[in-house]
């Protein structure tokens, strides 16, 4: 009985809770929290909420009240400055989005998946506290976009985040809460960002990151997003985040390579930081900082329990018993600073190298540095000036850089910046202070400078003599740095300079490989982590490549390239010259530059008829040129005049026909050419005169037919004596010959003076074709 009544007690006082807790939240106003009107504007709401956020803030409110007077300042100030939130509780009392829509189905039951389970829908089950209420550790780190893009991003390449995604609802979530609180908790003390993103608020920086589920834990580096997918537990979030650092960033120090990592301060103008310690491995804080000052300094480890490293820990006088940091700059026989202590902590090691940032006499070797060395006067008080050696480059430390070095190391004022340049790296720069380059010609100079503006203009003072350092030297440098901080007009001359070149700059292929190895590192990762819904868009574009490859493949292995189209079908052969027109006898290729100096002409006789006629290839054609023994030279020499622009083509053979010895031959084919030449009568007495010399024959041995040219007089002359003496006389001009009223000889010049637009129109395709059966003999 009495176990019935402490199950009563305990029901009604969780009903009493969650009442109160209903209450509570259906009493949040923003408006009332922040003390302005429905009708406020974002100029006032903005402006009320910076006046109560400075008043509520918990570093500076000690109110015990103030925590949670300060979170609901924030709810209220993001539910007002954003126009469809506040929309959305104008309307519906709610910031949500998609209100109206949920309003509408809380009022229908929705089972889906009937077959496996009821559905469970968190608007179904909707409670207005659960929207409201966070875990206070988590409102510290919520994210929204503006805040993501533009310090998120921007801070993750010089520290590494790790990046929460929740929501409502959402029982996994709660299930990680205790070691996700822990994890944070020692991570942001060794420098990592945190940030939490709950996917209800924030459904566009979800989505831009690519988280689709919840709880999802990722982490960002250099603007890139990179998730966890192993279990929720301590150690393995520690792996995650010392897995986002870069593996060069710390060098493995012992006696073997002490002296090269020391000595390469001259080539990568940074100090070098060398950390003392017993771990094997490297500390992920010591990580951690290297990561955030990559850019000025280099790193190295020592593990003074391992053998290799005891002759090194003797020479500096390691106490082995606590963590020891030694900076090393231009003398690497010695520190330039040290700190041991047993808890090193963040603070400690950020203070310990911001002060050791630089070398004493650090090269210009970009404008980014420049910057830093060199800043912009913004005040009267806040004069910084920079003494500047101007040297030629040399392998080993020369006297002059030596002893500007050593000045620079007895400098005890804090607004004296000692830096170095290559005048021959930076020629520009350098030629900006030496007016008279003859006096300083191969030699050092000093300029005392001090920026006045962001455009580059200096105000400045060279050293009347060359630098050579010696005692004279520095003493005459002192004395202008002893009056310069009595009376500035002593930087007399004032210069624009240029901006400096980056000398440590990776070239561009290095730059390419870097881009490249890092999206082939993506895609991988991609590859073994992506759900199906990430991969799709990847996948997709895979397989439309494939299949487009392998439809050409299969479309080149069943066609022929050297075949060509039938132009058409025998029984339409009828109209030659529109289906030439139609459809060209082979490629197009005499706009092809001459691939040999002469043209190849070879006789086509009984042993080459077969293999430049009969047998020749599909698609090729052999042009034969008609002569005679006695008009052979003249005739050749013409025809390679006016056929070399088309010697390019692969597709072209060119051949002469004697038609003293096969004149029979000639009039067999010219038989299928009616239109062109008669048949031939034997018992006509100019039988034997016909003179053929100067046609122009275009074989296709595959497709066995022919085009025909006829001299130009030809042609004319034909004309003419059709006229005169009727058809048969006009079908040739040779039967003029034995009349006494002829035109006389034909200059054997002008019979091809035509041939080069003839062809012209043999590749168009657009000449008349005359068919033959089989190709006759040749005897």
């Amino acid at each position: 009985m009495e176990v019935k009544k402490l199950s009563i007690s305990w029901q009604f006082l969780i009903v009493l809770v969650l009442i109160l807790q209903i209450l509570s939240a259906l009493d949040f106003d923003p408006y009332r929290v922040l003390g302005v009107s429905r009708t406020a504007s974002q100029a006032d709401i903005k402006k009320a909420y910076k006046k109560l956020a400075r008043e509520w803030h918990p570093d500076k409110n000690k109110d015990p009240g103030a925590e949670d007077r300060f979170i609901q300042i924030s709810k209220a100030y993001e539910i007002l400055s954003n126009e469809e939130k506040r929309s959305n509780y104008d309307h519906y009392g709610d910031a949500r989005e998609n209100q109206g829509y949920q309003k509408q189905q809380q009022r229908e039951f929705r089972f889906r998946h009937f077959h496996e389970n009821f559905y469970f829908d968190e608007s179904f089950f909707h409670f207005p506290f659960n929207t409201e209420r966070q875990d206070s550790i988590d409102e510290k780190y919520l994210l929204q976009f503006s805040h993501y893009v533009n310090e998120v991003v921007p801070d993750s390449f010089r520290k590494p985040y790790l990046i929460k995604i929740t929501s409502d609802w959402c029982f996994s979530c709660i299930h990680i809460e205790p070691v996700w609180k822990e994890v944070i908790q020692e991570l942001e003390g060794l420098g990592v960002g945190i940030g939490v993103v709950h996917a209800g608020y924030e459904r566009r920086l979800a989505h831009h990151l690519g988280a689709h589920s919840t709880p999802s834990i990722l982490g960002i580096i250099n603007g890139k997003v990179s998730f966890f997918h192993n279990a929720v537990v301590r150690e393995n979030l520690r792996q995650f985040v010392e897995s986002l650092l870069p593996g060069n960033l710390v060098e493995k120090v012992t006696d073997k390579n002490y002296v090269r990592f020391l000595s390469g301060w001259q080539q990568e103008n940074k100090p070098h930081v060398l950390l003392f310690d017993q771990m094997p491995a490297v500390p992920l804080l010591y990580k951690l900082t290297a990561f955030a000052y990559r850019d000025y300094l280099s790193f190295g480890y020592v593990c003074v329990g391992l053998r290799g490293a005891e002759e090194m820990t003797r020479q500096q006088n390691i106490n082995v018993h606590a963590p020891s940091i030694l900076v090393f700059k231009e003398h690497t026989d010695r520190p330039a600073d040290a700190i041991q202590t047993r808890g090193l902590k963040k603070q400690v090691i950020d203070d310990f190298i911001t002060q050791n940032k630089f070398l004493l006499a650090a090269r210009l070797t970009s404008q980014r540095l420049f910057h830093e060395l060199c800043p912009v006067k913004r005040s009267h008080r806040q004069r910084k000036y920079c003494v500047v050696l101007l040297t030629a480059e040399a392998t080993k430390s020369s006297q002059p850089f030596e002893a500007f070095l050593s000045f620079a190391l007895a400098n005890t004022r804090d607004t004296v910046r000692f830096v170095h340049v290559y005048s021959n790296r930076q020629p520009e720069f350098a030629s900006a202070f030496l007016p008279d380059s003859e006096t300083f010609q191969g030699k050092s100079a000093v300029s005392i400078l001090e920026r006045r503006n962001m455009a580059g203009k200096v105000a400045y003072r060279t050293l009347e003599h060359p630098w050579t350092g010696s005692e004279r030297d520095k003493f005459i440098l002192l004395g202008y740095l002893d009056q310069l901080l009595k009376d500035s007009a002593l930087l007399s001359s004032e210069a624009v300079l240029p901006d400096l070149t980056d000398e440590l700059a990776p070239m561009f292929l290095l730059r390419w490989l870097y881009s490249a190895s890092d999206h082939l590192s993506d895609c991988w990762d991609s590859l073994l982590h992506s759900s199906w819904r990430e991969m799709m868009p990847f996948l997709s574009l895979v397989f439309s490549a494939l299949f487009v490859l392998l439809g050409t493949v299969i479309v080149q292995a069943f066609s022929d390239p050297n075949d060509e189209r039938e132009s058409s079908p025998p029984d339409k052969e009828e109209t030659p010259e529109k289906a030439g027109k139609a459809e060209p006898s082979f490629p197009r290729e005499n706009s092809r530059v001459p691939k040999k100096g002469f043209v190849e002409v070879t006789e086509l006789t009984d042993v080459t008829y077969t293999s430049n006629l009969v047998r020749l290839r599909p698609g090729h054609m052999n042009v034969v040129l008609i002569l005679s023994n006695s008009t052979k030279t003249s005739l050749l020499q013409k025809f390679a005049l006016e056929v070399y622009t088309f010697t390019g083509s692969s597709c072209l053979h060119f051949s002469f026909l004697s038609l003293d010895k096969h004149r029979e031959w000639l009039e067999y084919l010219l038989e299928f050419a009616q239109d062109a030449a008669p048949i031939p009568n034997q018992y006509d007495k100019h039988f034997l005169e016909r003179d053929y010399t100067g046609y122009v024959l275009a074989l296709n041995g595959h497709k066995k037919y022919f085009c025909l040219f006829r001299p130009h007089k030809a042609a004319e002359e034909e004309d003419t004596l059709g006229v005169r003496g009727g058809l048969d006389s006009s079908l040739h001009p040779g039967d003029s010959r034995g009349k006494p009223g002829g035109l006389g000889p034909r200059p054997l010049k002008g019979k091809l003076s035509k041939l080069s637009l003839w062809m012209e129109r043999l590749l168009e395709g657009s000449l008349q074709r005359f068919y033959i059966p089989s190709w006759p003999e040749l005897d």
